[in-house]
């Protein structure tokens, strides 16, 4: 038996009609008032809940839960390499926020905070530690049983580029998002044509459908890459962006389910240099580094590959610490993600990971990370990617998929599976081999 949550095998399902489950609400208050032991006992708090949640199926989080929870769920997020820092997560709490204009305005908010701004806005690009990336997470309205939620974020991230489809089949950008980029124009959006045009968020309501919103420039921080020894990098024209923002992942504490609940962390070099910029189906530029680099790409034989991706991460590397911007790399990572599992060790706690996340995408067997096995649980409180979030996050919805779901356009009554065939309220089954995108510091 698999473990759910591992590899092929799907976590705990969601049913978004169905009331919060008692016996989970009772472990996190429980886990909440063991480890916050100011908080007093358990016992008042228990029989509020209890009462709360034969009222009305659900219940409602203090400021405090709500906190620890969001904390807790990165502490188990078991793909994420990052959770040294868990007790570091800038909360938010945006429960009353409601319609899409407020959501969007509190969304840009967000990369604000993540890159730095305390509310000076006086930070200068290229100025040495001037954009300290801060882990944050905003929480919005919570799930109620069988209610649609106000609002959904179609966005897989925050900040991606689009992929734009020519006649001939090949793509400008992105390929990971020419279908999203298809959906966005289909609403009305109109993109540069440029490799790296920012998306457009799309927010939906049940009262207005979906609506596009452009990000403001000033809350995209972008590193422009070069390399420390090879001027032509620079020619590449190469660049990323640098708050890694995952918005379409729900928030599960204590059996209360957030939809939207976007945070980041800041990159690992090797999520960009070894995966965004450099797998085939995304930007592929270890061809192009290859070559400029003068390497013989005759044979595999040659490790041209290996080459360039070295190359390509030190220049990601470089560029980020030139700009001033947060970075980590995979070998430094990999220790304090060690130091991570020793102290909750210490802790009493077993940290759930899964090996084939936590080994970073390059030079896996020379960190430290290799060489060992994880303890596999689906721990919660935790990050949920469904099977609908993540279609919409790639493909968006266009056409007569649009309109036969426009009865109820949030609903999670039907959700498709990522063979084809419908079915009920599936969660997206996690893959045996890494897929592109972000989970090392951002969690996903």
């Amino acid at each position: 038996m698999g473990t759910p949550g591992y590899r092929d095998q799907a976590p705990r399902m969601w049913d978004p009609a169905a009331p919060v489950d008692v016996a989970e609400a009772e472990e996190f208050l429980c886990m909440l008032h063991d480890e916050r032991r100011e908080l007093g006992p358990v016992r008042p708090r228990l029989d509020r809940v209890r009462h709360e949640i034969a009222e009305s199926g659900t219940y409602v989080h203090t400021p405090d839960e709500l906190t620890f929870g969001a904390r807790i769920a990165w502490r188990n997020a078991s793909r994420c390499i990052g959770r040294l820092y868990w007790r570091s997560l800038l909360v938010r709490d945006l429960r009353e926020v409601r319609t899409p204009d407020e959501v969007f305005t509190e969304l840009v908010r967000h990369l604000e905070m993540a890159a730095g701004d305390r509310g000076d806005r006086t930070f200068r690009a290229g100025e040495p530690g001037a954009r300290r990336i801060r882990p944050v997470i905003s929480v919005f309205a919570p799930a109620a049983p069988g209610a649609a939620p106000d609002v959904r974020v179609w966005n897989e991230q925050l900040i991606r580029y689009a992929g734009y489809r020519d006649a001939d089949g090949s793509i400008v950008g992105d390929p990971r998002y020419a279908g999203f980029t298809e959906a966005v124009r289909a609403l009305g959006w109109r993109g540069k044509g440029q490799p790296f045009d920012v998306l457009p968020l799309v927010i939906e309501s049940a009262e207005n459908g979906p609506r596009l919103f452009d990000l403001p420039e000033h809350a995209v921080i972008e590193v422009p890459l070069a390399h420390p020894e090879y001027p032509w990098f620079a020619e590449l024209g190469l660049r990323w962006h640098a708050v890694p923002a995952i918005s379409n992942m729900r928030l599960s504490i204590g059996g209360v389910n957030y939809p939207l609940a976007p945070f980041n962390g800041w990159y690992m070099g090797t999520e960009i240099g070894a995966r965004n910029l450099a797998d085939p189906d995304r930007y592929d530029q270890l061809p192009v580094v290859a070559a400029r680099l003068g390497l013989d790409t005759s044979s595999d034989a040659t490790l041209w590959r290996d080459r360039a991706l070295v190359e390509l991460n030190r220049a990601v590397l470089w560029s980020f610490e030139r700009a001033g911007l947060r970075i980590s790399d995979h070998h430094t990572e990999s220790r304090r993600f060690l130091e991570h599992v020793a102290k909750e060790e210490r802790a009493g706690r077993h940290t759930p990971a899964d090996w084939t996340w936590i080994v970073p995408p390059m030079s896996g067997a020379a960190t430290p990370v290799f060489h060992r096995y994880y303890h596999e649980a689906d721990q919660r409180p935790n990050f949920y990617l469904d099977s609908e979030a993540g279609e919409l996050g790639l493909e968006g919805r266009t056409g007569d998929a649009g309109a036969r779901q426009r009865a109820c356009p949030l609903s999670d009554q039907m959700t498709h599976r990522t063979d084809g065939q419908a079915s009920d309220r599936v969660n997206v089954p996690l893959p045996r081999v890494r897929p592109a995108g972000e989970y090392t510091q951002t969690g996903r």
